[in-house]
């Protein structure tokens, strides 16, 4: 007697690969049964496709490993282009050579995906953050007060690392570094830094839309909005903006003439 169609359903769900069992529905000639099939084959090769990402993510950790470095750390930072806020880095030590599936740079990220491996994150892997502030970046230059979040980052994990895994930078460190163009997408480790860094950052502007309401921060993280911008011409700037960055100047210049 033929399973019925929820049936398979429900078993299609606990089976993680190819077996018997699914030799013998191919041959089901049942609509409903073709259809279950085919998202279950869909199903299969988007996870194939995430466990080959992750292997070729894995790469340069692996490497570490193989030339006998037992911490690496991946390190990225957000914030570069925002008129207000900090830059905020992190650094990241994964325990382990088997991270979910998915962790990419935060930016190809939701919201929600992007928290959920934060969790995960911060209870898998040894976590420093750093951070510049506006008036740093100000006095600095974004480029300089990056590499000072980078670095304040790296002093800030809670072991000491061995190997640094560092996206299109290099910072003034005598542990070994490789610095890696595009890294949040080529190494797990930087994508779970660029991670770490992102949700911190926003966190840390929803902080700043209580401190400094009418800017739209919770919105806009300080980007350039039209939101923002508009905020900036009504009300002024406040000591989170970065007054090197042009429209920031524009809008000193109109609100003190």
């Amino acid at each position: 007697m033929k399973e019925s169609i929820n049936q398979i359903k429900k078993e299609l769900q606990f089976i993680t690969a190819e077996d018997r069992r699914i030799q013998e529905w191919r041959k089901d000639e049942r609509k409903g049964v073709r259809v279950l099939l085919e998202k279950w084959d869909k199903k299969q090769e988007t996870k194939k496709k995430l466990m080959d990402d992750r292997e070729e993510m894995l790469y340069f950790e692996k490497k570490e490993k193989d030339l006998g470095f037992t911490a690496t750390a991946g390190i990225d930072e957000v914030g570069r282009g925002p008129l207000a806020g900090p830059v905020i880095a992190a650094a990241v030590i994964l325990r382990t050579s088997e991270p979910p599936l998915g962790i990419t740079d935060s930016k190809k990220l939701s919201e929600k995906k992007r928290n959920e491996f934060n969790e995960w994150i911060w209870t898998n892997a040894s976590v420093g953050i750093g951070r510049a502030e506006a008036w740093e970046i100000d006095k600095y230059n974004i480029y300089q007060a990056s590499k000072m979040a980078m670095k304040r980052a790296v002093d800030s994990l809670p072991q000491l690392p061995d190997s640094l895994l560092i996206d299109a930078m290099e910072i003034e460190t005598d542990v070994r570094q490789t610095s890696l163009v595009k890294g949040d997408t080529r190494s797990v480790s930087i994508a779970a830094a660029s991670i770490a860094a992102k949700v911190k950052r926003d966190e840390w502007m929803k902080q700043l839309a209580e401190k400094h309401p009418g800017y739209g921060f919770e919105n806009h993280a300080g980007y350039g909005t039209k939101e923002h911008l508009q905020a900036m011409a009504g009300l002024g700037v406040t000591e989170e903006h970065r007054r090197s960055f042009a429209p920031v100047k524009e809008a000193v210049c109109i609100t003190e003439n």
